[in-house]
């Protein structure tokens, strides 16, 4: 209904920034938004139809937030005309733009409504020249690969587990965020030299334990391997996760260790044997997997099982949009402890 979009403008005019909202939709509009609030950044998961959205330069010297905002189309398309580009991205793509400067932009929904990961963020928290900045606005960078892959994934889960953060996970959430950003940013740059040490290896460390969150089925995932897929050494790896009181291995076979015990856990799961589960996870061989499991968790995984599932109903079949559900789910809560814990202690 009417009142359903007017509420969506003014809603979205105070959580981001204020701009003029038109859709063929208005008559029955619906649309979806999550901000998550990390003091000065904000991560905002939206879904909309097609809507024509302008900014203004009048509206712009009434409320000049002095921030940028960058989208991760998930799907459909965006499209903006600002500081003479013309450019429209789509799935996967990232776009980077400056709400000091006026805007015409589009969304084409398709089928479907709109989805995209918003980052808006003060331009005075960005370690990077300004000047500089200006070659990237409003144009299409890539998700898909490199450091657009890592921050891709870290916006999507963090914007999907927004829910389980609290007040004082805000400022931590909020540096990872901007690491993440700075990275990206001096990359399509060629600035990283420009880059602060500490930003850049707090976000180096970051893309690493990604990396290794999305790779933890491959049963040749090892310190080398990590290396090399990071163009650093093997002495460097080492010490980065030193600094953190833990050791590369350590550290990989703790969260191979967490995606079993979920999975033993997991009634949907309860006919496939504790090696195949093992196997899925990277440990290839089941003996060392099961010395690794009763060292983690004081019993053997399928004694493990056996109490998980007693007191839990037994399901017969799952679909695969709710396994791939569960899987991001997983992920999340993993990305959430590599966001949020300090990994003092060691493993």
């Amino acid at each position: 209904m009417v009142e359903r979009f007017g509420s969506w403008h003014d809603m979205t005019a105070r959580a981001l920034v204020p701009n003029t909202i038109r859709s063929d939709h208005e008559a029955d509009f619906r649309a979806s938004a999550r901000v998550l609030d990390l003091g000065g950044v904000q991560i905002s998961e939206l879904a909309y139809p097609s809507l024509e959205t302008r900014r203004s330069a009048q509206l712009i010297r009434r409320s000049d937030s002095d921030c940028y905002q960058l989208m991760l189309t998930l799907r459909g398309g965006h499209r903006i005309l600002q500081a003479g580009r013309d450019t429209t991205i789509g799935p996967g793509d990232v776009m980077l733009y400056d709400t000091s400067r006026p805007w015409h932009g589009w969304t084409a929904a398709g089928p479907e409504m709109v989805r995209g990961v918003m980052v808006q963020f003060p331009r005075s928290l960005l370690p990077l020249p300004a000047n500089r900045l200006d070659q990237l606005n409003a144009v299409r960078l890539p998700g898909r690969d490199g450091m657009g892959a890592v921050l891709s994934c870290y916006l999507t889960q963090a914007a999907a587990a927004g829910a389980a953060y609290t007040m004082a996970d805000g400022p931590r959430l909020a540096t990872c965020t901007l690491d993440l950003l700075t990275a990206f940013l001096a990359h399509h740059l060629d600035a990283d030299a420009s880059v602060p040490f500490q930003a850049r290896h707090r976000a180096l460390l970051l893309e690493i334990r990604i990396f290794v969150q999305r790779h933890l089925g491959d049963p040749d995932l090892s310190p080398g391997a990590i290396a090399a897929a990071h163009n650093i050494s093997l002495r460097s790896l080492h010490r980065l996760f030193q600094e953190q009181n833990l050791t590369v291995a350590g550290w990989i076979r703790a969260r191979r260790l967490e995606r079993c015990r979920r999975d033993l856990a997991d009634p949907l799961l309860h006919d496939r044997p504790a090696r195949a589960i093992a196997a899925r996870w990277g440990f290839a061989d089941p003996a060392h997997f099961n010395r690794a499991f009763r060292a983690a968790y004081g019993m053997p995984p399928g004694d493990y099982r056996h109490r998980a599932l007693s007191s839990r109903p037994l399901q017969a079949a799952v679909s695969l949009e709710q396994s791939q559900s569960e899987e991001r789910e997983a992920f999340a809560d993993d990305l959430g402890r590599v966001m949020l814990s300090d990994d003092r202690g060691g493993l």
